[in-house]
């Protein structure tokens, strides 16, 4: 049996309309496209009328000067490529440390801005304004400052239980003496105890339960790491003469950088939470208290997984923010990625070059974490009401 006269023209319509769109996509594409070919030709042409080098491959020279922090080995006679590299891997520390805290920050202000209790109320009220209206770059510098200045010198510095020394070389702390075991045993650890709790908590929770999984996860790694500790001994920081030896360190500049992004993000995040919790009816929170639930269970089983699906979106671009912040690191010496690009500039004169990797790798940064919160959103939207 033929289809309807009507369907088919409509179908014919549909048909030819998709045909225009994808039509004048290539053509934008094919011109954009032109264009930048035109605009690179045009650049290097004016870069070698004025006898200025252009092009990368400036990536396999030796880059001729040293990083003061590492995450894997370089000297001054590495090239410039690994000079990149390091510089990225500085950047993601940062970062990824920065989205953890500020996340952890963010959920208990916002959770202590909702509190029936008006000193707490008024405590994150106090957080939340104090980091917001702040420039970060004052934030940065001022923690900074605290570090280096008011902090004691390492001869005497602030001995944590034995297991941590803070002073203004920053803070020095125990490691297990087998490295190597130690990511092991914390990695297996934080993915089989994710795992397991995300299965057992996906009943009961639903939206909540990817929460729940890093939470048990995180805690897993840390026992994984003490396990490690306790089977081959541990590597403490010990004063030796007039500096401390032993362990692993954080600098100032990483302290600072690390504290004063989590304080500044963590402000914007506790309002999404806040905002998200008091979007959910009120007639959910009579029910839950209603079926006899303490009001912190109802916040943890009820309220906050329907408040995911508000809060998600928004935080993606709080985490892209923090990545995009954390370039603000050249201002107190920290040697993330744009602090390595302008030492190089100095080095090799190719300004044009560096600030395309800067962008390329910021843009790709953020593309990754958008793609990532956007799964996460998925999933949350999903789960059943």
């Amino acid at each position: 049996m033929s289809a309807p006269i009507g369907d088919t023209a409509w179908r014919a319509r549909r048909r030819a309309r998709r045909l225009h769109e994808a039509a004048l996509q290539i053509a934008l594409v094919v011109v954009l496209v032109t264009l930048a070919l035109l605009i690179a030709r045009n650049v290097e042409a004016n870069l070698a009328a004025r006898q200025i080098k252009s092009g990368f491959g400036f990536l396999r020279d030796p880059a001729g000067f040293n990083i003061g922090e590492l995450l894997f080995e370089f000297t001054a006679r590495d090239s410039y490529l690994r000079a990149f590299m390091v510089g990225m891997a500085n950047t993601l520390r940062v970062s990824l440390a920065g989205i953890v805290l500020a996340s952890v920050l963010g959920l208990v202000v916002g959770l202590m801005r909702l509190a029936h209790h008006p000193l707490v109320a008024w405590l994150g009220a106090a957080w939340v304004e104090t980091s917001r209206n702040i420039p970060l770059l004052i934030q940065l510098l001022a923690i900074y400052l605290v570090i280096t200045e008011l902090l004691p010198e390492a001869s005497s510095a602030i001995a944590i239980e034995g297991a941590a020394l803070l002073s203004k070389e920053g803070l020095q702390y125990a490691v297990p003496t087998d490295g190597t075991l130690a990511w092991l045993l914390g990695g297996g650890a934080f993915v089989g105890g994710g795992a397991i709790a995300w299965r057992l908590a996906r009943r009961k929770l639903a939206a909540g339960a990817g929460g729940v999984g890093v939470a048990a996860g995180a805690l897993a790694a840390g026992l994984g790491w003490l396990v490690a500790g306790l089977a081959h001994g541990w590597s403490r920081p010990a004063l030796d003469g007039f500096l401390i030896s032993g362990g692993a360190a954080l600098t100032p500049e990483f302290l600072a950088l690390w504290l004063g992004l989590s304080f500044f993000t963590s402000g914007a995040i506790a309002e999404l939470v806040r905002a998200g919790v008091l979007a959910v009816p009120i007639g959910q929170t009579h029910a839950a208290l209603a079926l006899g639930l303490t009001r912190g269970d109802a916040m943890a089983t009820v309220l906050l997984p329907q408040a995911l699906r508000l809060i998600i979106p928004p935080l993606a671009s709080q985490y892209m923010n923090l990545i995009k912040n954390s370039s603000l690191a050249v201002i107190i010496g920290y040697p993330d990625l744009v602090s390595i690009a302008n030492t190089s500039i100095n080095q090799n004169g190719q300004a044009l070059e560096v600030i395309v990797i800067i962008m390329a790798v910021y843009l790709t940064l953020n593309l990754v974490v958008a793609l990532i919160m956007n799964l996460i959103n998925a999933h949350v939207t999903r789960a059943p009401r």
